[in-house]
């Protein structure tokens, strides 16, 4: 059995597209591309270095593999470079068009193909960016783990990381700390389900009552 841990980088409010740049994806109108880039710190670097120099292979969307494709294969003698470049790679596509990076294989259904994955032995299932590709595993409850980088910053609109089909899901905190930019790189774990209370008054007052027969009615 192997896991699926969701590596991002994220806005305040949740945005998780294009960090790196603004060619990176500028759909939907989005002109603030580019936004993790003046953040980048010793901290960050090793916390990067972290997830990259343990087994793992990559779960990528189309778009993300796409940005990596043509990106990573001509680096040399950058950090991370060799490791994504020879590590297998399963990426979430509609399209039977061949794809070129190496150790690249497509994947048609995700929720069934991902789920065979996890039953295999192996290294970890990795996903970076594929804001697309997450909706679906979150959908179908198959994240394990989160390890955001939190930057200080408001994108007020873009794609985001929990969408509305995420399935509720308690978690656990299971390491955290902050760059000296300002970045909060939080690590978290699947808990199982919320465990909902309330501070309300065991007996409700009249106002209350009547608060919460205005809302029924309003739907």
């Amino acid at each position: 059995m192997r896991n699926v841990h969701a590596a991002a980088f994220v806005s305040l409010d949740g945005v998780m597209q294009a960090p790196g740049g603004p060619e990176e994806d500028p759909t939907g109108g989005f002109q603030l591309g580019g936004w993790t880039f003046n953040y980048w710190d010793d901290l960050i670097g090793d916390v990067m270095d972290g997830i990259f120099s343990q087994p793992y292979e990559l779960l990528l969307g189309r778009r993300t593999y796409e940005i990596f494709a043509a990106h990573w294969p001509y680096i040399q003698n950058e950090p991370f470079a060799e490791s994504l470049n020879n590590a297998k790679k399963y990426v979430a596509t509609s399209s039977t068009v061949p794809l070129k990076w190496k150790n690249s294989v497509a994947i048609h259904d995700v929720p069934t193909e991902v789920s065979r994955l996890k039953r295999e032995y192996g290294p970890t299932l990795l996903t970076q960016g594929s804001s697309q590709l997450l909706q679906t595993l979150l959908k179908h409850d198959l994240v394990d783990r989160f390890q955001l980088l939190i930057y200080p910053l408001v994108l007020g609109k873009g794609k985001r990381l929990f969408g509305d089909g995420t399935i509720p899901t308690a978690l656990t905190l299971l390491d955290s700390k902050t760059s000296p930019s300002g970045v909060t790189i939080l690590t978290y774990e699947r808990a199982g389900m919320v465990k909902a209370g309330s501070f309300a008054l065991e007996q409700p007052s009249v106002d209350e009552l009547a608060r919460r027969e205005l809302v029924k009615r309003a739907g």
